[in-house]
């Protein structure tokens, strides 16, 4: 019998392997092996690539999808704002 301690094995998904397991601890591994097992049997419930290896269904392409505009997707929060800085690209100082 081979009593050798084997080094363990890298996951090739190191931080999805630590978000699913997050997830499981967060809410419940039951619900989330169940999306997981939906996922890779096509439905678009989970999705990850990392290191060249993907896992699960990936969301079809959006096609007529909201866009933002720029206003929007330059926003910033500043600590104490009374709102007077949005839409300047500036940061208000209270």
């Amino acid at each position: 019998m081979d009593m050798r301690v084997r080094k363990p094995v890298s996951h090739p998904m190191p931080e999805t392997a630590a978000f699913v397991a997050g997830m499981k601890l967060a809410f419940g591994e039951q619900e989330i092996n169940e999306a997981m097992r939906r996922a890779e049997a096509g439905e678009p419930t989970f999705y990850a690539c990392e290191n060249g290896y993907s896992v699960g269904t990936a969301a079809p392409a959006a096609t007529g999808a909201w866009r933002a505009d720029r206003s929007v997707r330059d926003r910033h929060y500043c600590d104490g704002c009374d709102g007077s800085c949005i839409g300047t690209a500036r940061s208000c100082r209270p």
